[in-house]
């Protein structure tokens, strides 16, 4: 990956559809979020597609998807196919996985094996869907592999627009998605990367509060335009926050270009724009730092 050719790193998307087709939510899920993003019938692209657009972009783009197999039932897309999908475009795409922490000790070896055999730098979790606190000790073997082996933790927190208007919210519960909650996490395992996903609507206070409090805890500016971010993540992301806040989309619901057009007009330093477009996010996920192989 040619990072100083790059204008910004996207640390934020999603792949949403398998290669035979399978999606990863049920149709209910997505409707619920199309609806909720106002992205009627937007396009799932394959990760092929995902690396063509950021490429014609001269931008790099984390890709993962969720696997919440135990609370929802619902068949995962493979992580090994999002890791060699991203290995086949390695000059814009970085590969995250999704293990479901109620899987225990297979899914503490799975972590393992996707880090050290498909150069994977991260986990996402999104514990409102996968049905956990992300402070439920259940989990803390999972983190403790992460933590050892130097990748980093993503968490959505805040509101989610999967489920929303669907009765019941779809079985999610909007409680685990509380950053207080993680909060415990960093406290528990102080060398782990965490990013915080998302304004964190409506704990907005408390994501800053833990990322200020807490050295190795970033924000994500993905899922909302930037248009409407609460005034105090944009005063913070100026300040105190300025080295620790990270560009993300939420693409494919969200693109980068509209992303970036709204991100035009928010007033932000000149020198810390390119901060939160792309040197956060080098520091932060070790770029140019040679990537493991499955050969070691």
């Amino acid at each position: 990956m040619d990072v100083a050719g790059l204008v910004a790193i996207d640390v934020h998307t999603h792949a949403e559809m398998s290669k035979d087709g399978h999606g990863s939510l049920s149709p209910e899920l997505f409707g619920a979020s199309e609806e909720y993003f106002k992205a009627h019938g937007h396009r799932q692209p394959t990760i092929a597609e995902i690396a063509a657009y950021y490429r014609e972009r001269k931008m790099a783009a984390v890709v993962f998807t969720v696997d919440a197999e135990h609370a929802t039932g619902h068949r995962r897309i493979s992580n090994e196919e999002v890791a060699e999908g991203c290995a086949e475009h390695a000059d814009v795409l970085i590969p995250f996985a999704s293990v479901d922490p109620w899987k225990g000790r297979a899914g503490v070896g799975e972590a393992r094996r996707l880090v050290e055999e498909y150069g994977v730098r991260g986990f996402k979790f999104h514990p409102s869907i996968q049905g956990f606190a992300p402070n439920d000790r259940m989990a803390y073997p999972l983190y403790e592999a992460i933590e050892e082996l130097g990748v980093v933790a993503l968490f959505h927190t805040g509101q989610t627009g999967i489920g929303a208007g669907v009765p019941g919210g779809g079985g999610i519960r909007l409680k685990y998605s509380n950053p207080m909650l993680v909060d415990d996490v960093a406290v528990d395992f102080p060398e782990l990367r965490i990013i915080l996903a998302h304004p964190s609507f409506p704990w907005q206070d408390e994501a800053l509060a833990v990322a200020t409090h807490k050295p190795y805890v970033y924000i994500d500016l993905s899922g909302w335009s930037p248009k409407y971010f609460p005034p105090q993540l944009v005063r913070y992301a100026n300040t105190l926050l300025k080295d620790k806040v990270l560009f993300g989309s939420d693409y494919p619901v969200i693109t980068p270009d509209r992303w970036l057009a709204d991100f035009d007009k928010l007033e932000i330093k000149p020198e810390v724009r390119p901060r939160i477009l792309k040197d956060n996010a080098v520091r932060l996920l070790g770029l140019g730092i040679k990537e493991r192989t499955r050969q070691g």
